[in-house]
């Protein structure tokens, strides 16, 4: 059950942003595996880079972590910003 992509707007955002709230609503605790890039591949029928891009920007954001060999896991999240301020 794939979600409806807008095809005018950067699909590999929305591929992030769906798993982004996934993780965000519990859907994938901390410490689960997050989809790999054929499995987000078909479930949203776009290309493995499209996947790629949307996996690197979630750990970019420190959402996910990726682990060699085992795959893309939910980060762990501070429980505060850690702003340093000023």
């Amino acid at each position: 059950m794939s979600p409806e992509l807008d095809r005018t707007r950067p699909v590999w955002r929305q591929v992030a942003a769906v798993i982004a709230d996934r993780i965000a609503d519990g859907s994938y605790p901390v410490g689960s595996r997050v989809p790999s890039v054929v499995e987000l591949s078909t479930e949203f029928g776009i290309a493995a880079s499209t996947a790629q891009k949307a996996l690197t920007h979630l750990k970019t954001e420190g959402l996910v972590r990726a682990e060699v060999g085992l795959g893309s896991f939910v980060a762990e999240r501070p429980s505060k910003p850690t702003d340093g301020g000023a």
